[in-house]
């Protein structure tokens, strides 16, 4: 049997911050982009100018992948979505987000306490430039580096100097390395020309790659031409001409997802959840004390039995 579960509202004055929260992710879904063909309403996540020597191109930033994975929500025993607090293992209490402090473990168990202000201090200084500093063969950038991939397009009117810079990038084989300020954190990128559009693909810097021996990679060996050439034949056996990124499909992504909607449309395991009781994020819930409800919803079956037996 379905089972709906609805809480009582104990929080009135949550009515409005969630009311809020509805409204803002129905703006969320308004601007994804539109599978019919429709010009997308989704916005830049960065705009600024792209620029090196005398040469500026106004282009805006867009992520150029969209997260796939299917997220579960963790519910308490009568269904009510849960939220997370900070505790204190040591006073056993939990410590509201306004008392939170930033600390770095200099050594095991001993804290720094870095402050908002000093944070600050260290943040890069404000520009709304992408500064392409040199460029280098496309295919010297060990693929370890890349991080994040974004699209870059042009902004404004004129799109001359966006395709010029384009093409002669494409025509050279070549990648700019640029660094850019975006949400205070400043970012090292390689822009490609690819099919006649600009990628930037977020890099990670030097001190987040491992040493491979660092993981027990063994140093390299002699090895037999024997071997090399009968394992050179099972590759040509298994060869492509070229990289199908249709053969990439999320098996358990869409079996999870294809199990959660038929079991929606049976109606099996469905909990319903009056969302104008759900605070919106970031405000103040009740804590939810998980093992009381376990231990109620464990009494009342195990009565249910009983009297089931009688």
């Amino acid at each position: 049997m379905p089972r709906t579960a609805r809480k009582p509202s104990s929080h009135p004055r949550q009515a409005r911050p969630a009311r809020q929260a509805r409204q803002a992710k129905a703006k969320r879904a308004a601007a994804e982009p539109k599978s019919n063909g429709e010009r997308s309403a989704l916005r830049p996540q960065w705009s600024g100018t792209l620029s090196f020597g005398l040469v500026s191109i106004p282009v805006d930033l867009y992520p150029a992948t969209r997260p796939a994975h299917v997220a579960l929500r963790m519910l308490a025993p009568d269904g009510t979505p849960v939220a997370r607090r900070f505790h204190c293992p040591t006073d056993d209490v939990y410590v509201p987000s306004e008392n939170l402090l930033r600390g770095y473990e200099y050594k095991p168990g001993e804290y720094v306490v870095i402050t908002d202000e000093e944070l600050e201090a260290l943040e890069p200084d404000k520009s709304r430039d992408i500064d392409l500093r040199l460029f280098v063969p496309a295919d010297s950038i060990d693929p370890m580096y890349f991080e994040r991939s974004y699209f870059l397009t042009p902004s404004g009117d004129s799109t001359k100097a966006y395709h010029l810079l384009t093409a002669v990038m494409e025509r050279g084989s070549r990648a700019g390395i640029a660094t850019f300020i975006m949400r205070d954190r400043e970012y090292l990128v390689a822009i490609f020309a690819r099919a006649g559009v600009l990628t930037a693909e977020a890099l990670r810097f030097q001190d987040e790659l491992r040493d491979p021996a660092a993981v027990g990679v063994p140093s390299k060996t002699r090895v037999p031409n024997n071997l090399v050439a009968k394992l050179e034949q099972l590759f040509e056996r298994h060869g492509r001409d070229r990289f199908e990124p249709r053969a990439l499909v999320d098996e358990y992504t869409d079996a999870l997802r294809e199990l959660a909607l038929r079991k929606a449309k049976k109606r099996i395991d469905l909990i319903e959840v009056d969302v104008s009781e759900q605070a919106a994020e970031g405000d103040e819930v009740e804590t939810v004390d998980l093992m009381r409800l376990l231990k109620q919803s464990l009494r009342s079956s195990g009565g249910a039995r009983s009297r089931t037996r009688h």
